[in-house]
């Protein structure tokens, strides 16, 4: 039996293929700790071989991706001066080739695979945690919390932060019934008790944020573009004022008091403090990639120490940035800076200019998802993380096309060849491979 190269690699017709990609990509992501190696060959084997099916279509120009790579390569350059080098090579590559696929997936999916994917990806995840997950004592706090079957809790509540918003991305904004309905009514509850039961307060936190931001922007959408763009900046002044009174009216340690929490943040303060301490030793350009935390490593052993890492490996400062600039300085951080503003601007422009469509909306929902959680956690830095894949995947739909139409996806579960007037070929593009 011959199978269309459309049902696999054309956005908008491989439905099926994308969900069940997606899915193996987020399974892989959560538990290749406990899988191994050939859970991550698995994670490739979903991706690269869409090159082999039509090599114009999965890749494009790369010549336009330039900057989207730059964050990447940088890392695998680190390592002629990296005090770990054999660990900088291996994970260079790692980062680079993980990228690639992120990239794949990009111009294979649209929005809507991407985000019925992601609902059945991280339904699966949250599911396998609920069956073999366990409760971990944390000595810092003295609290005890549901982890799943991570080491973090933060990990599960970022998982279920992101089952949260794409069932709400599905159902409120790409107008999905008939099956995707009690499919994310289910794994929104799954979610939901996930976050409840993993007291992580970075989760619950950004999941509300995001979602109010999301809705805000939404009812923005309701009106013509130059009246979102007044009402936007209005807004932004009103709420940039309320927040820097609620700081100064003590409602910070108020939020942190409700989740058991103190002003020091469970210890990562003087987590940032260590690591602006270790950049001053190469502010530039850094120790290279992922050459801090090896063992061995005197400053690493006494910091796995003192949070009573006993496994003396998966931990970071907790900091995207500082964890940048600990190991590729100031450039690293300049270029990781740059994809995240790009991609959080750039879909926040495609919101405040568009007519009509919410496939930007949701991707601006995932950039300001990830965006927010960098100030606390690592989400995007490493290879084969689901935050990493969503980042290049929102940068890379930058350099396709707006979408042009007025109307919504249909709420269709179908394999066949129906597509959303909302993707850039239905509206009449002739460049098929940008």
């Amino acid at each position: 039996m011959k199978i269309a190269k459309a049902s696999l690699v054309k956005s908008g017709e491989n439905l099926l293929y994308g969900v069940f990609a997606l899915t193996v990509s987020y399974f892989v992501f959560a538990y290749s700790g406990r899988f191994g190696q050939i859970s991550i060959l698995l994670y490739y084997a979903v991706w690269l071989p869409l090159v082999l099916v039509d090599y114009r279509r999965a890749l494009g120009n790369y010549v336009k991706y330039v900057w989207i790579f730059a964050f990447a390569i940088f890392a695998l350059l680190s390592v002629f001066w990296s005090a770990a080098p054999g660990t900088t090579a291996r994970a260079g590559v790692q980062y680079l080739t993980h990228v690639i696929c992120a990239l794949i997936a990009m111009r294979a999916l649209d929005v809507k695979t991407l985000t019925l994917g992601s609902v059945t990806g991280a339904g699966v995840v949250l599911a396998y945690s609920m069956l073999f997950g366990v409760y971990h004592f944390d000595p810092l706090d003295g609290t005890v919390s549901f982890v799943g079957a991570f080491d973090s809790k933060n990990q599960l509540g970022f998982y279920a932060s992101l089952a949260v918003f794409f069932c709400f991305a599905a159902v409120i904004l790409l107008k999905q019934r008939r099956v995707w309905l009690p499919v994310c009514s289910v794994v929104g509850l799954l979610a939901a008790y996930c976050l409840y039961a993993s007291q992580s307060a970075t989760s619950v936190l950004t999941t509300a944020a995001v979602l109010g931001l999301t809705v805000g922007m939404q009812v923005f959408s309701l009106l013509p573009p130059k009246s979102r763009k007044l009402l936007f900046i209005a807004a932004t002044i009103f709420g940039t004022i309320t927040v820097i009174a609620a700081i100064y009216g003590g409602a910070i340690d108020s939020v942190l008091g409700a989740f058991g929490k103190d002003s020091t943040l469970t210890g990562r303060t003087y987590l940032w403090q260590q690591g602006i301490e270790a950049a001053r030793a190469s502010p530039v350009i850094g120790i290279g990639y992922q050459a801090y935390w090896v063992r061995g490593f005197s400053e690493a052993e006494r910091l796995w120490e003192e949070f009573f890492i006993g496994s003396r490996g998966g931990f970071h400062f907790h900091n995207t940035y500082i964890e940048t600039m600990v190991e590729l300085g100031a450039v690293g951080l300049l270029l990781l800076t740059g994809l995240f503003l790009s991609g959080l601007f750039g879909h926040l422009k495609r919101v405040l200019t568009q007519q009509h469509g919410y496939e930007s909306l949701v991707l601006f929902g995932i950039s300001a998802l990830l965006f927010v959680r960098s100030f606390a956690e690592i989400d995007v830095i490493f290879p084969y993380q689901i935050g990493s894949f969503l980042l290049y995947i929102t940068a890379g739909k930058l350099t396709l096309p707006a979408p042009q139409s007025a109307s919504t996806p249909s709420p269709v579960f179908s394999g066949d060849a129906v597509q959303s007037l909302a993707h850039p070929l239905a509206a009449g593009s002739v460049y098929p491979y940008r």
